[in-house]
C-alpha cells in the first residue's frame, strides 16, 4: 500500500510505469549523491589554483591525492558544478616602452613627395622572421622622397641604436646633410 490506500503495482500498471522507474526515481528523490566528496575536492583544488586548472591538470592533481578518477568525470563533474579554466591567452610580443624622451614635430604632414633630391628622407626599422628558424633579421632603409630610391640601408640579427646610427652615417655623408629633412615613425631607435 503506497500513501492514499492503493497497492503500488494497481498505481504501476494505471500510469505505465515500470516498476524499475518508480524505484529509480524514489532514490533520485532521497537526494543520495555519490560524487558529493569528489566534488568538494574538485572545488578546494580549483579554489586552490585560482582557478587556472582545466579537467586535465584536475585529474592529476585528483590522483596525487589518492582518488582513482576518469578524465571524463572529472570533465563532467566540473560541468555541473559551473567550474572551467581561466584561458590564458598568449601575447604578442612588444617592444613599444612608452613615450620616452622628446617628441620631434612632424614636419612631413603627410606631404611624402619632395621636389628634389635629399629633401625629404624616410626611414623605419622592419622585422623579418627566417623561415624555419626562430631567428629574426632587422633592416633598417633610408628612402628618398624624390623618386623612392633607398639610399642606403643596414641589415642586422638585432635592433639595436648602432644599427641605426650605421645606417644614417651610410646615408648622410657631408654634401648631402644640409636641408633634408629625416622622418621616421619615432620608433624607440
Amino acid at each position: 500500500m503506497v500513501s492514499g490506500g492503493f497497492r503500488l503495482d494497481f498505481l504501476l500498471e494505471t500510469a505505465r510505469l515500470a516498476r524499475s522507474t518508480y524505484y529509480y526515481q524514489l532514490k533520485q528523490l532521497d537526494g543520495f549523491d555519490k560524487d558529493k566528496e569528489l566534488k568538494t575536492e574538485i572545488q578546494s583544488v580549483y579554489s586552490e589554483h585560482k582557478g587556472n586548472y582545466g579537467y586535465r591538470r584536475m585529474t592529476l592533481e585528483l590522483r596525487n591525492r589518492g582518488h582513482i578518477v576518469n578524465h571524463k568525470k572529472v570533465q563532467r563533474l566540473m560541468k555541473i558544478l559551473g567550474l572551467s579554466a581561466r584561458i590564458r591567452r598568449k601575447r604578442k610580443y612588444s617592444s613599444y616602452q612608452g613615450e620616452i624622451g622628446n617628441k620631434a614635430e612632424n614636419l612631413i604632414q603627410r606631404q611624402f613627395e619632395a621636389a628634389k633630391p635629399m629633401e625629404k628622407c624616410y626611414t623605419d626599422v622592419t622585422e623579418f622572421a627566417i623561415p624555419n628558424s626562430t631567428q629574426k633579421l632587422y633592416l633598417s632603409p633610408v628612402l628618398d622622397g624624390f623618386n623612392s630610391e633607398i639610399i642606403a640601408y643596414n641589415l642586422s640579427c638585432s635592433p639595436n641604436l648602432e644599427q641605426v646610427k650605421a645606417m644614417l652615417e651610410q646615408a648622410f655623408t657631408e654634401k648631402y646633410y644640409e636641408n633634408t629633412s629625416l622622418h621616421s615613425d619615432q620608433g624607440w631607435q
